[in-house]
């Protein structure tokens, strides 16, 4: 069970009341939270961005499916995993709910020990993803506060390249490009060169935008 003071909840989306009750049941009995409803459209009233978990979600319901829920999370950007079920599913439907990141598409009747499972590893993979953006959100916000000098000097520096060259490219002085190293140094919070390039490589490995002044 999830013990963290905001536990992640397990959403479950089906049209049909009694394999939501059956869902919550099963899941409630691992120790999860869970919160049930009967359409797309009713979650998404009730969607909030910040809350952590994962989403159990039929495929085929009226009004909006489960393909296009996913889809539209998408859109969104919402981390939050997916994982579908189905009774009617066809190869097409499991492809596309794949392709699109879901986490698997089980048939309808499924292994419970399997879905917990999954769902398990869902919650898992989604406070990575959202500890991995709170990072990327830190790190974008110390980088905005750079100058676009600062940002042309820290993108020569982590290339390697010693202060007397940066001043050669840049058409500066090599006691500008120090002012302008410390400055990086100290508004990214960097201690050392080697901390300054391992927050250039994660922004440039999770590519995050950052406008510079």
């Amino acid at each position: 069970m999830n013990s963290e003071s905001h536990p992640a909840i397990v959403f479950v989306v089906d049209d049909d009341e009694a394999v939501r009750d059956s869902l919550r049941w099963v899941i409630e009995s691992a120790g999860f939270k869970v919160k049930t409803y009967p359409s797309a459209g009713e979650f998404l009233k009730k969607l909030d961005p910040s809350q952590s978990g994962c989403l159990v979600l039929d495929v085929r319901m009226p009004e909006m499916s489960g393909l296009q829920l996913q889809k539209l999370l998408s859109e969104k950007n919402n981390p939050l995993p997916v994982i579908f079920i189905s009774a009617h599913g066809s190869v097409p439907d499991a492809v596309g709910a794949l392709h699109g990141g879901a986490i698997d598409f089980l048939m309808k009747p499924f292994d419970n020990q399997i879905l917990l499972e999954r769902i398990e590893r869902s919650i898992k993979l989604d406070r990575k993803r959202r500890e991995t953006r709170q990072q990327q959100e830190e790190i974008a916000q110390r980088v905005a506060q750079l100058t676009s000098r600062e940002r042309q000097v820290m993108e020569l520096i982590v290339k390697g390249k010693p202060n007397k060259v940066v001043a050669i490219e840049l058409g500066i002085s090599t006691k500008t490009v120090e002012i302008h190293r410390a400055r990086v140094m100290e508004k990214l919070e960097a201690k050392n060169l080697a901390d300054l390039i391992h927050l250039a490589r994660f922004l440039e490995d999770t590519n995050v935008e950052s406008s510079p002044n």
